[in-house]
């Protein structure tokens, strides 16, 4: 088998994949470990940074077997990685000095609503193009480093190393060697400067972090360094690192300005390309870089992209199984909601972790309204679907308003696109066609994408875009009356999400 095999390493929120694919983009195999996390207090939410890098290998380790393939056929490894999720380790061990805090985690809250009265949001935003969140990791970061005093003295001294999961990812998989990210990851941080890609001095002072912390930097196409031989069973090199999202929308052939893609994970992800041009928007969005290619590529080195960030939405099919025990399976939510003809007026605003795009409240709570002594089951399961779906049509509204574009289409992937019902009830949400890819791991064909690439597998964007095709679309099927009330009692549903701490306080708890 000559060495022309990618493998990309797809390290998500609930989950480490590994998907091996060749030069035509088929699978070879997919392999998966199931990633736990623990919730030590309300708000917070915790990883094992061994069990990261342990189900990741052994993900890596299975699709290889189940191949029949080995190390030496391997033209490269892409890492792909759920983003924000923050972890500090020793950089003369190797070994991590708390559990990773994943993007999830809320507990930096208060130190975000200091910056913000500080007024830094401003800087924050011309900078980063983010919003001052506790979402993002740099808040993470200082919240480490202020409650306990030893990780401050070792961060400043430089004997501590930070990184989202890629980084952690391939430092462990170099035996240490190396400590990079890449720029789309980078920019996840509130720390860099997404227009002068580099990190930014006057966010590190204001947010009282240690340059020393920080990885360095490439592009999301480039040589990462080689993993060490007893990982794999023989040296294969990194040639690629993205932030899941940003693979996903590499892996949906999202190329041309104008184009989107959502991605139905944990949390939902809409990214739309807007090419070179670095857009800061309004509407509670963020502007990111969708990647950065290398010199080689003459395809446009750095495209941006306007972002809308969702918390919740795999996550809320997770609480009906483990919550609620009202399926066994994610798969089952779907018959189960197909028992009712309609909501029956019960809307799920699944603000578990608060509300991302447009809003960024963090304040805000799940909220279940219109209970009535007929709901059953099947409604609430409906609910949550329509829940995702009206949350991802919030955020496309606001990503069309302010980008300018007319968004005629919408290219989906993740685990919960697979379900009919949810992609016909985002078609009916949206008033646009939902189009579902043929290669559902669109976040991991992003990674492997890019490192080939950079290994001479594929030439260029024109060549991945051949690859990809629609394995189905979902057009719009109710009138615009029908839209307009549904999305009002949708909105009185998220007002009252928004409102709950307000009432609480008003109320003397």
């Amino acid at each position: 088998m000559a060495a022309e095999l990618i493998l990309a390493l797809d390290q998500g929120t609930t989950s480490s994949r590994a998907l091996l694919t060749d030069a035509g983009g088929a699978v070879l195999s997919l392999a998966q470990q199931e990633l736990p996390a623990s919730y030590p207090h309300s708000g917070w939410v915790e990883q094992d940074p061994e069990d990261i890098f342990s189900g990741q290998l052994q993900a890596a380790r299975q699709a290889l077997a189940d191949a029949g393939a080995v190390a030496a056929d391997l033209a490269a490894v892409g890492i792909t990685n759920q983003r924000e999720t923050t972890l500090l380790w020793d950089r003369a061990t190797g070994e991590p000095v708390s559990n990773a805090l994943v993007w999830q985690d809320r507990r930096s809250a208060a130190i975000v609503e200091r910056w913000r009265s500080d007024g830094l949001n401003s800087l924050i935003r011309e900078r980063t193009g983010l919003e001052a969140d506790a979402y993002f990791s740099a808040s993470k970061i200082r919240w480490l480093l202020e409650n306990d005093p030893e990780l401050a003295s070792a961060a400043a001294s430089g004997r501590l190393a930070f990184g989202t999961v890629d980084s952690w990812l391939l430092y462990r998989l170099t035996d240490g060697a190396v400590h990079l990210t890449d720029a789309t990851n980078a920019g996840r941080t509130l720390l860099f400067d997404t227009e002068r890609l580099a990190w930014s001095d006057e966010l590190l002072a204001a947010f009282g972090i240690p340059r020393e912390l920080l990885p360095d930097v490439k592009p999301s196409v480039a040589d990462f360094g080689v993993i060490a031989a007893h990982h794999l069973g023989a040296e294969v090199p990194v040639l690629a690192m993205a932030g899941d999202q940003h693979a996903a929308s590499f892996g949906q052939a999202c190329f041309e300005p104008g184009m989107s893609k959502n991605t139905y994970g944990t949390g939902c992800f809409m990214l739309l390309n807007t090419g070179d041009e670095r857009l800061v928007p309004g509407s509670g969005l963020i502007g990111t870089l969708a990647w950065q290619l290398n010199d080689r590529l003459l395809e446009g080195a750095v495209q941006y992209a306007i972002e809308g960030s969702v918390f919740t939405a795999g996550a809320a099919i997770q609480w009906l199984r483990d919550g609620l025990g009202l399926i066994r399976s994610a798969a089952d939510v779907e018959p189960l909601a197909r028992t009712v003809p309609d909501n029956g007026d019960v809307y799920l605003v699944p603000a578990f972790t608060g509300l991302g795009a447009p809003h960024w409240d963090p304040h805000a709570r799940g909220t279940l309204t219109g209970i009535s002594r007929g709901t059953t089951a099947g409604h609430l399961a409906r609910a949550a679907l329509e829940g995702i779906a009206l949350q991802v049509a919030d955020v496309f509204g606001a990503i069309r308003l302010e980008s300018g574009f007319e968004l005629s289409e919408l290219r989906v992937d993740g685990g919960a696109a697979r379900s009919d019902l949810l992609l016909q009830l985002q078609a009916d949400a949206l008033a646009v066609p939902v189009v579902r890819t043929s290669r559902m791991e669109s976040t991991a064909f992003g990674a492997a994408f890019l490192a080939g690439l950079q290994a001479g597998v594929w030439d260029s964007l024109t060549d991945i875009a051949a690859l990809w095709s629609a394995e189905r679309v979902f057009e719009p099927s109710i009138s615009e009356a029908e839209r307009d009330l549904w999305f009002s009692r949708w909105a009185d549903a998220v007002g009252r999400s928004r409102n709950w701490t307000k009432e609480l306080s008003a109320a003397g708890n």
